[in-house]
């Protein structure tokens, strides 16, 4: 891969990572329920499910996905039904109780737990895949060596995405960190967290 090429590919993943979706509504929730710093077990999650995205494009099962509406279908809908379980949980979650004015966070989440949902939230999102399909062959000569070119090209993905993820969405969401100090606090968040979720599942649902 080029310089020029490479470049481009940093422009464009820097714009993408930039672009709200349940990514950046996850990381932001995490970053306000569990702090700045556990926030990047999330993060982690969503670049393993870039991965899968990158190897299902690369081994040509994204272009089977994106002209089946059967299995595009499915995958968006359960894409979104998960993404609206997690907008529920959260919008009747229970404030955690006592939480420390040094300390506002109660009772942390398992770093495994953080990962998976994470993962879940950016596999089951068949756009992802779609979007990958018309991205990644801009940026791929097939008259050289596929592995090196697929390589740089997901280790840019990644760190652009974990920089801006876990630099800009997560560090945003600090200054309201407050709020979980009360029981009211958490509750106003939860439910404005919850409603985005649910926000971006009807629209995984609505909008083709």
């Amino acid at each position: 891969m080029s310089l020029a090429v490479w470049f481009s590919l940093l422009t464009a993943c820097v714009v993408i990572s930039f672009t709200p979706g349940a990514g950046a509504i996850n990381t932001m929730s995490n970053a306000l329920s569990q702090g700045w710093r556990r926030s990047i077990w999330g993060i982690i999650g969503q670049q393993l499910a870039l991965i899968v995205h990158v190897a299902i494009v690369a081994a040509g099962l994204g272009l089977i996905v994106s002209q089946s509406e059967v299995l595009f279908n499915g995958i968006r809908y359960a894409g979104a039904a998960y993404l609206a379980f997690l907008g529920i949980r959260l919008i009747i979650a229970r404030p955690s109780p006592g939480i420390a004015e040094a300390d506002p966070v109660d009772v942390h989440e398992g770093h495994w737990s953080m990962i998976r949902r994470g993962f879940w939230v950016n596999l089951l999102n068949p756009k992802a895949i779609v979007f990958f399909l018309a991205f990644l062959p801009q940026f791929i000569r097939l008259d050289q060596p596929q592995l090196p070119q697929y390589l740089t090209l997901i280790v840019t993905v990644m760190v652009v995405d974990i920089l801006v993820m876990w630099g800009f969405f997560a560090a945003a969401a600090r200054p309201f960190r407050r709020f979980t100090r009360s029981a009211r606090g958490q509750r106003i968040l939860n439910t404005v967290f919850g409603a985005l979720f649910i926000a971006v599942a009807a629209l995984l649902v609505f909008l083709h």
